[in-house]
């Protein structure tokens, strides 16, 4: 399962309003599905840490590897992303979303995240785990 950055800022920081749920769904999906990162979502938490050891500490603390995306996902996020262009989205570069989304699909995994649109818009196959679903 890919877990997506906003739910490990959740439990990093204490987040008074979502990081219960987050703590929650991190132990019931362990549980469950092998826990994993990328480089998009290891990229995005870097913004939290000072250096690159503190995060890979983290990380190593709560058993979330880092795997790559295969080829085939970077493809298609790109696919997703002239989607979004067409669709009138204003962004100008490939979204973080459509790199996390690509990968869960290709890679039949199921994606642990508070923040569904993009992913359900973009990557209707991809199982998301979130508030309410």
């Amino acid at each position: 399962m890919l877990v997506d950055t906003n739910v490990l800022v959740d439990v990093l920081e204490n987040d008074p309003d979502w990081a219960d749920w987050s703590v929650a769904q991190l132990r019931a999906q362990a549980q469950i599905h092998r826990m994993v990162i990328n480089p998009v979502i290891y990229a995005e938490l870097s913004l939290a840490f000072s250096t690159v050891e503190a995060l890979d500490e983290t990380l190593a603390g709560l058993q979330i590897p880092v795997i790559e995306i295969p080829k085939p996902a970077l493809f298609l996020a790109g696919k997703a992303f002239v989607k979004y262009r067409r669709q009138g989205g204003t962004k100008t570069n490939v979204l973080a979303d459509f790199f996390i989304g690509a990968h869960a699909a290709v890679a039949g995994l199921p994606v642990l995240t508070r923040d569904v649109r993009r992913y359900a818009s973009y990557f209707p196959t991809v199982a998301l785990i979130a508030p309410n679903t």
